[in-house]
């Protein structure tokens, strides 16, 4: 994404004298062949909201949340576009049962009584390559600030005579922030579970008619 206003050097008004004026003009958002204005639809079942979390020092563990959805707003400004998404916690998975089980319990998301996690954004800037996407998440019942890095990744039409719109995002955030306070220790005093979690998100919408 390379489309950006620039700042811009003005030349003295006639007669003036003098070292012509830097104007500094806020940086548009970039621009998105395609963009439209409208109301779009998660489409769970091509969507995916993993993380990645490091295990015992050692090596990385991968898991996914099943269920996603919600409603992505998009502005003829595009800076005043908004997003509201909903992960069912109770579908994570790691791909082994009794790991998946703990993860659920209230060493970590205590997945009975909280059994949602909320995104809801609140601005979206660039910082000259990327999006950035900030959100209040709500997980555990904790509501923390976290910003997403977002690349778009694709508009346009779809087969069945819809339009659709896909974007890959990325973050990190601490467990313990949302109260995921589990605390196995190794021998060495090093963490079985890491502290900082990475968050990767491919979410396809369509937009409603």
């Amino acid at each position: 994404m390379s489309w950006f206003s620039r700042s811009k050097s003005s030349a003295p008004a006639d007669g003036a004298t003098g070292t012509a004026v830097l104007e500094r003009t806020a940086p548009a958002l970039p621009a998105v062949p395609g963009w439209r204005a409208g109301t779009w639809t998660i489409d769970a079942s091509h969507s995916e909201v993993s993380f990645t979390v490091r295990h015992m020092a050692v090596s990385k563990v991968r898991g996914r949340f099943g269920a996603v959805a919600g409603e992505l707003v998009t502005a003829e400004d595009a800076a005043a576009s908004t997003v509201r998404a909903t992960i069912d916690v109770t579908s994570v998975t790691t791909f082994n049962e009794q790991r998946d089980a703990h993860l659920r319990t209230n060493d970590f998301f205590s997945a009975e009584e909280f059994p949602e996690a909320v995104f809801t954004s609140t601005g979206l800037t660039h910082d000259g390559e990327d999006f950035r996407l900030s959100g209040d998440l709500t997980l555990k019942g904790v509501t923390r600030p976290v910003v997403l890095t977002v690349e778009v990744s694709g508009l346009g039409p779809d087969a069945y005579g819809g339009t659709r719109i896909g974007f890959s995002a990325t973050g990190r955030i601490n467990r313990r922030d949302f109260g995921l306070e589990f605390d196995a220790r190794l021998d060495n005093g090093g963490l079985v579970v890491a502290n900082e979690v990475d968050l990767q998100l491919d979410v396809e919408a369509v937009l409603s008619a």
